[in-house]
């Protein structure tokens, strides 16, 4: 891609969401994910319905009149974002490819990081870690994050979803957010979900097409595993052929949010047909209301 034109698409996308997230996600963000702890603020003058507890008795002796402590959140955290890379990401037959919503997402939360004074870093990985971006502040570190998304050409095409998660708790000393971005076809993950789930504050976000879960009635269509490059004559008119796709797919989503919720890992679900906006601002909800 022309230097000119990524410019213009990360300018693009910067506008949208950066606009999204100050107008939309950025209260919901800052209750959803809680600072570490309380640090603190100042001291001021003690007032009637103050609880006596924080007085400052040095501070209160050296006046001689009563002064309390004020503590505020101590917000600062750290972001990860954990973006799957491989091959089916490039898919989508809807108003998007999965790859294309994931940027937008992901460039969504770096701003609603930063606008709450948190660092920021990515993770890219396909069966491999294919790129690793150590967290930090400032627009610039966000504007490259948002370049990489759009220009980055993985190695590899397939997905290996728990040496991502390994490598990311082994990286990653400090507690932090990490959200885990991909359509999860894979396997063999649920114990690095667990492990990384107890060290880290872990968030699923699922891509999905309408097309993994449904076959429209065309005929008979060569399709292509992304990953694999295996392909297979499908005979879409065959009303049992597109039930029993249906069911296996109906079986893989349950059984994935069966995993999420016994490893204890908030989840939304977005679909490349509609906006990202309404899940996770019901995530974020959710996560607030605890």
């Amino acid at each position: 891609m022309e230097t000119a034109e990524l410019l213009k698409k990360v300018r693009k996308i910067e506008i949208k969401t950066r606009g999204i997230s100050n107008q939309i996600f950025s209260g919901e963000y800052h209750s959803a994910f809680k600072g570490r702890g309380m640090a603190f603020s100042e001291v001021r003058e003690y007032l009637p319905g103050d609880d006596i507890r924080a007085i400052d008795w040095n501070v209160t002796a050296r006046f001689n009149h009563p002064y309390i402590k004020v503590f505020g959140e101590e917000r600062e955290l750290t972001v990860m974002l954990l973006v799957d890379v491989s091959g089916s990401e490039s898919f989508g037959t809807q108003h998007q490819l999965k790859k294309d919503m994931v940027t937008e997402l992901c460039a969504v939360l770096a701003f609603s990081a930063i606008k709450n004074n948190d660092k920021i870093g990515i993770l890219f990985f396909s069966d491999k870690i294919e790129k690793f971006i150590p967290p930090k502040k400032g627009k610039s570190h966000i504007l490259r994050i948002i370049r990489d998304l759009i220009e980055f050409k993985p190695v590899s095409t397939r997905t290996n979803i728990e040496q991502a998660l390994r490598y990311f708790t082994n990286v990653i000393k400090k507690r932090s957010i990490a959200f885990l971005i991909s359509d999860f076809i894979a396997s063999g993950y649920k114990d690095a979900l667990k492990i990384t789930n107890k060290k880290h504050d872990l968030v699923a976000l699922r891509i999905c097409d309408k097309r993994e879960s449904e076959l429209p009635d065309i005929g008979l269509v060569k399709l292509r595993d992304a990953e694999t490059g295996q392909r297979k004559w499908v005979d879409t008119s065959s009303f049992a052929t597109r039930r029993d796709f249906s069911i296996s797919a109906k079986k893989r989503e349950d059984e994935l949010k069966d995993l999420f919720n016994k490893c204890g890992v908030d989840t939304a679900s977005i679909g490349t047909h509609e906006s990202y906006v309404q899940p996770v601002m019901n995530l974020f909800k959710r996560r607030g209301s605890k």
